[in-house]
């Protein structure tokens, strides 16, 4: 467990970020900003999730140990996202071979 004990305006502050980003969000959902309305919503929520991560969580104050293995986890998925990805843009591709029958 985390020795470091933060003072209630940090998570009063993060609190009130958490809440503007979601208003943000909210807000750009009802603006059509056409092939960017997902990436914004997903930066916004990368946003937020960094956030809870960091101080909610405590991961700020943690060991190396624990941001490598929380690098490590993102970077096996971004893998696993990435292959998911290429399997369904290839869905349309013609088959190398000839239907049977």
């Amino acid at each position: 467990m985390s020795a470091h004990v933060s003072p209630k305006s940090v998570y009063y502050s993060i609190f009130g970020a958490l809440m503007a980003l979601t208003a943000l969000t909210v807000f750009a959902a009802y603006i059509n900003l056409g092939n960017l309305n997902a990436p914004v919503a997903l930066g916004i929520a990368t946003f937020k999730a960094t956030l809870v991560v960091l101080f909610f969580m405590h991961l700020r104050y943690s060991s190396r140990l624990t941001k490598l293995t929380l690098v490590t986890s993102l970077f096996f998925l971004l893998i696993l996202l990435a292959e998911t990805m290429m399997d369904y843009a290839s869905r349309g591709m013609m088959p190398l071979l000839p239907p049977m029958g």
